[in-house]
């Protein structure tokens, strides 16, 4: 039995659509789901949020992706987000559904798991994120497709179609769970959005960890390591050998992980040996620096 098929059985398989086809007026009609933050294009950055979705769907038009989703497209091209939500829902089976839209630079897949834990809680329609200042965020959301449907439906019957209908429409008659996050609800709709987003990642607090990802992502790596313990390694090396063996050494340990099978246990278990070789390395110079000079002082007037 597969993962996906595990989490059928559970009842916590989900499928996402993410909606990216957008004209971004506010962007002078820049690609916004290209723009990179923190290197990497912001689409990429949502559909990482999202990789454990059973089915991803992407509302645009086909482009590159780091990992393989079905494309759709609302008809006419550019009527709104309900026809481009009606449009993706189209492509999904699951009973619980994640809506999100392709300009999220710090939404992340805990977000996710606490959405959709929130609507598992309870028998509302979606849980959906709020901003700081308390504003619903209804493509930050989970949903259950169900209450989807017929939303879209009734709102297909009632106006002959869902061009140009704003998507308060259809969340002013669900029932919605709030769960605040004025991180993870931030969207780019601006440049001075962008620059933004751009600064916070580059922050201390913030920097490594976007680094990480953004590096497993371009070199294709699905892994989740202790970077605490890495960078412990990295300074005991430094310190106790040479500054440059804190490079060569953690290049060193993935290269033994790797021939070790991978995954974290090995990636923790090289690390630890490598960690205890540097410590004791610098015990020996330290003991070394810390002893009485060993070699008799031959000079005339010695003694």
């Amino acid at each position: 039995m597969t993962s996906y098929e595990r989490s059928d059985a559970l009842g916590t398989a989900y499928d996402a659509v993410v909606l990216a086809g957008g004209a971004a007026r506010r962007l002078g009609g820049a690609d916004k789901p290209g723009v990179r933050v923190g290197g990497r294009a912001l689409l990429d950055r949502v559909l990482t949020a999202c990789a454990d979705a059973r089915t991803t769907v992407v509302v645009a038009d086909p482009r590159p992706t780091p990992r393989p989703v079905l494309w759709a497209r609302e008809d006419p091209p550019g009527g709104g987000p309900l026809a481009a939500l009606d449009a993706g829902l189209r492509h999904t089976s699951a009973e619980q559904v994640v809506v999100l839209s392709a300009d999220l630079p710090f939404l992340g897949a805990p977000t996710v798991r606490r959405l959709l834990s929130a609507l598992r809680a309870g028998t509302a329609d979606g849980a959906l994120l709020t901003d700081a200042d308390g504003r619903d965020q209804p493509l930050v959301a989970a949903y259950r497709r169900p209450a989807l449907h017929r939303g879209l439906s009734g709102l297909t019957e009632e106006h002959s179609g869902l061009t140009g209908l704003p998507l308060r429409r259809l969340t002013a008659g669900l029932d919605l769970t709030r769960v605040p996050d004025p991180v993870a609800s931030f969207d780019c709709d601006t440049w001075d959005d962008i620059a933004t987003a751009r600064a916070r990642i580059r922050e201390h607090g913030h920097v490594l960890d976007e680094w990480i990802s953004a590096a497993k992502d371009e070199l294709g790596i699905d892994l989740d390591v202790d970077t605490g313990l890495l960078l412990d390694l990295a300074r005991d090396a430094a310190h106790g050998v040479a500054r440059p063996a804190a490079p060569l050494t953690t290049f060193l340990v993935g290269y033994a992980a790797g021939r070790a099978g991978g995954g974290p246990e090995a990636v923790a278990e090289a690390t630890r040996k490598a960690a205890a070789l540097a410590l004791r390395w610098a015990d020996e110079a330290a003991e070394a620096d810390a002893a009485p000079d060993a070699t008799p002082d031959t000079r005339p007037d010695a003694g």
